[in-house]
């Protein structure tokens, strides 16, 4: 039956209902959501990349979860707080049962928390998520006890990203093991039944759910990685949801009375992300095509340059027909650390040729931009248009190269590239995170720079940063996020590109509410009351 037919059903059953005593709502059996990106593996701690979590966070639960807006609240957490300035402890949720029956208790946390420090071959690892921690224990059924090597006053956010697995369903599992369908057993709203990589999931509803329950029996995530096609699908009522609406179709989708389109500005930055570390890059070269002894790109003149040759407001207004803002930082207002005076820059193509030529670079050099061709709306297209702009400015584009994510994000954590477009979304409500994992100097003992994957390094920038993640103090906290953001940015760390406004489409009698982490969640779709 499909969500049409039950959608009418529902109704005619509810009217019918009215003169008689009110009972439980009646739920539609199957929801299906057309997807843009399929995940590399359904380890739920295997990449911490937006199309991976979005499937996780049907299945498993965390400690606290983010809401559209990216605040914070309790989940099988119930409490936290500071005993001392490097102890904390953690209240969990009482009688929270796993998919196979068993009971979520301390335990479970433990062995999360620590096997999250380490999955071998991951493009995005969540070690950052337990940087700092010295010991992780449980000395009560539902109390976990941690302690940090400083103080972390933001430990709570930190930790918010691990997902939550039964200890007993999951040791000694590998992340082939988890793609096989072993020990794929969370507390989420939903329960694995299968994957077929490369066309779908299946999921099933959780009866036992402590939560809200959800409004689908059944759900199929179904991966259309072409615009088109997720389009093209929503209109045959093929999918009753999709995500990331190309800005081409939005406006069409809002005017057809069928459908209904939900929007909102993300906190994603967009970023161009350049080799600043080597002394030689891979897809740097002279005029002719050949390597370059020296790496253009250590130069912070050279960074500056390469920023100002970009033209933001075209790149929205032209390429994302409006969906999008330029961007100047990290995260954009309304989040802690944004700084009104990091405007973003406005093409200067003049001042880019004056730094390029004061670098030692008068008739520019070569370089190849690389991206990913699925992850997020116009991915490709921005490649392209960047290529057009750098090359403009001075450059010799001797190519632009788009992938598959998965393929690309595995590349780029192998340092492949040299000038490769990338993204940071920013799921709590600081800009600490990005910071730490973008543009904080590698440490992977540590767990700073997980995501820095240009190996940008500034000692100034990581000793301000290092000064607001040991402050509890909200405003000196805020205050040191700022110039942290200051000094990273002044210094070209990344090039901040803009801020998507992201849209989904679903079917008349579908509520999706748009959230500012992108994340497409079968438990947040509800049938319109």
């Amino acid at each position: 039956m499909s969500f049409r037919t039950l959608r009418r059903l529902t109704l005619l059953i509810g009217t019918a209902a009215l003169a008689a005593t009110a009972g439980p709502p009646v739920l539609a059996s199957n929801l299906i959501i057309g997807r843009a990106a399929e995940q590399s593996s359904i380890d739920p701690l295997f990449s911490r990349t937006g199309n991976n979590e979005s499937t996780s966070e049907d299945i498993f639960d965390r400690l606290v979860e983010n809401d559209a807006n990216n605040q914070l609240h309790p989940a099988l957490a119930i409490s936290w707080k500071a005993v001392n300035p490097i102890t904390w402890e953690i209240k969990l949720r009482e009688g929270v049962k796993f998919h196979d029956g068993g009971d979520f208790s301390a335990e479970d946390v433990v062995f999360s928390l620590e096997r999250s420090r380490n999955v071998p071959n991951s493009p995005a690892s969540f070690a950052g998520a337990t940087a700092g921690i010295v010991e992780i224990t449980a000395p009560g059924k539902l109390t976990v006890q941690i302690r940090t090597a400083r103080p972390l006053p933001q430990l709570i956010e930190q930790i918010s990203f691990v997902f939550i697995l039964s200890k007993k369903a999951a040791t000694g599992l590998s992340t082939a093991d988890f793609n096989a369908g072993k020990g794929v057993i969370g507390t989420g709203p939903y329960k694995f039944v299968e994957w077929k990589p490369g066309q779908s999931i299946t999921l099933k509803k959780n009866a036992g759910y402590w939560g809200k329950k959800a409004d689908f029996e059944n759900v199929t995530l179904k991966f259309i990685p072409k615009d088109a096609g997720r389009v093209a699908a929503l209109l045959a009522g093929d999918v009753d949801l999709i995500d990331q609406v190309p800005p081409t179709n939005a406006a069409q989708l809002k005017a057809d009375p069928k459908i209904q389109l939900f929007s909102i500005g993300s906190t994603r930055l967009i970023y161009l992300a350049l080799d600043s570390d080597r002394d030689q890059s891979p897809f740097v070269t002279d005029l002719a095509g050949k390597a370059l002894a020296k790496n253009p790109l250590k130069d912070t003149r050279v960074r500056r340059a390469l920023s100002l040759m970009i033209n933001r407001k075209v790149i929205v207004d032209r390429l994302l027909e409006g969906s999008g803002e330029p961007a100047g930082q990290m995260v954009p207002q309304g989040l802690g650390g944004y700084d009104a005076s990091l405007v973003a820059p406005a093409q200067d193509l003049v001042a880019a040729k004056k730094l390029l030529a004061e670098a030692g670079y008068p008739q520019g050099f070569g370089l190849t931009l690389h991206s990913s061709s699925d992850r997020f709306a116009k991915d490709g297209d921005l490649a392209q248009v960047l290529g057009q702009m750098l090359s403009r400015g001075g450059l010799k584009i001797n190519a632009v190269v788009a992938l598959p994510y998965n393929v690309y994000a595995t590349a780029s954590t192998r340092r492949d590239y040299s000038a490769f477009i990338f993204s940071f979304g920013t799921t709590t409500p600081n800009a600490a995170i990005g910071l730490s994992n973008v543009l904080a100097t590698f440490d992977k003992d540590a767990g700073m720079g997980t995501f820095n994957r240009a190996r940008y390094s500034n000692p100034q920038f990581d000793a301000a940063l290092k000064r607001s993640l040991a402050e509890f103090d909200d405003a000196r906290r805020i205050a040191a996020l700022q110039e942290a953001t200051r000094l990273a940015f002044a210094d070209v760390g990344i090039v901040p590109l803009y801020w998507p406004v992201i849209h989904w489409a679903a079917k008349k009698g579908l509520v999706y509410e748009p959230r500012r982490d992108e994340a497409t969640l079968a438990h947040k779709a509800r049938l319109a009351q």
